[in-house]
């Protein structure tokens, strides 16, 4: 399947900054919209697409770090860049820590360039895990999410709501392996703990 068209949200309050950004990323042929409050960004997007949202942290009614609390919330897959001022470096290493992708002290532009290509990568992959979780039934979904956890065929069995068999579970247990291209239990723990927001 081939990849959609990844765009970049531009997330800031400050007009000059914003336009400025929109005409660098442009110029990068990159796909951009731009925003000027975190409530028009949540009300405009669908946050179940991959992509990129660069996010001031400082803004008037709802604040960067509120965005990103929303975003987690939702399970968005969307790869988030903040642009702080010298003063909230902090409150920035904060955010990352919380699973912000990275952040940039604004404004410095060839920052934001050097760090995006990566920031890029990691939504495309992103997109990529998503698509394969997608191809999953929603049973699967679960017995996924208990695998992932270590639970046995037969405690796995017990607990799935309507209870099946431990042969059915290693059947869905099986075609999981498959689509999502796991060879072990182990290494679909990992596979799980990496996408936390599929969860």
């Amino acid at each position: 399947m081939k990849d959609a068209p990844l765009t970049l949200y531009v997330v800031d309050d400050d007009e000059a900054l914003r336009r400025s950004l929109l005409l660098l990323l442009f110029s990068q042929g990159l796909a951009v919209q731009a925003f000027e409050s975190g409530e028009a960004f949540l009300d405009a997007v669908d946050l179940r697409q991959p992509g990129c949202v660069i996010l001031d942290l400082r803004m008037g009614a709802m604040s960067g770090l509120a965005v990103f609390d929303h975003l987690r919330s939702q399970h968005s897959p969307l790869v988030t860049l903040f642009l702080s001022g010298h003063g909230d470096i902090p409150t920035a290493l904060e955010a990352v820590r919380r699973g912000a992708y990275d952040w940039v002290t604004k404004p410095d532009t060839q920052q934001l360039l050097d760090k995006l290509p990566a920031a890029i990568a990691e939504a495309r992959a992103r997109g990529q895990a998503l698509r394969l979780w997608q191809e999953l039934t929603a049973r699967e979904r679960e017995v996924a999410r208990l695998v992932g956890l270590g639970q046995p065929n037969k405690e796995i069995a017990r607990v799935l709501v309507p209870p099946c068999g431990p042969r059915s579970v290693e059947t869905h247990r099986a075609n999981i392996f498959n689509k999502l291209q796991c060879a072990n239990d182990n290494e679909l723990g990992r596979w799980l703990a990496a996408h936390p927001w599929l969860a």
